[in-house]
């Protein structure tokens, strides 16, 4: 069947996306707590990140690190924080969350609200980072 993330790595629903490997996927989450919150997700289905295998997990780091220095010279912010918690969907993943302080990666914030338009355009200034 495969969760909202393996449809969304096979096309079958739409995102944001930043970038993709033969690995890896990242997309803007479409529920963020900040502008340029995106995921980091392994196209190869996994519940629960420390179950990775030991060299694709350092990879999925690296990729990580990869997105966020794209994030940090499109979106003001102090750091790109990185948070995983793995309950919201079955398929491992990482957030890359732009922030000014240490409470902008509260998940009971509020979370911001975005047009098509300004995701489209965030999209596209992360990418045009690299």
């Amino acid at each position: 069947m495969g969760t909202i993330f393996t449809k969304i790595i096979k096309g079958e629903i739409p995102s944001y996306k930043i970038d993709e490997n033969e690995k890896f996927y990242a997309f803007l989450d479409i529920n963020p707590l900040t502008r340029g919150h995106t995921l980091v997700i392994p196209k190869k289905e996994v519940d629960y990140l420390f179950d990775i295998d030991d060299t694709t997990l350092s990879e999925m780091i690296i990729y990580s690190k990869k997105i966020a220095g794209a994030i940090k010279k499109a979106i003001s912010c102090n750091r790109v924080g990185l948070m995983v918690i793995g309950l919201e969907v079955p398929h491992a993943h990482i957030h890359l969350i732009p922030i000014q302080k240490e409470g902008d990666m509260n998940l009971s914030n509020k979370r911001v609200e975005l047009s098509k338009d300004e995701f489209e355009s965030i999209a596209k200034e992360i990418k045009s980072n690299f």
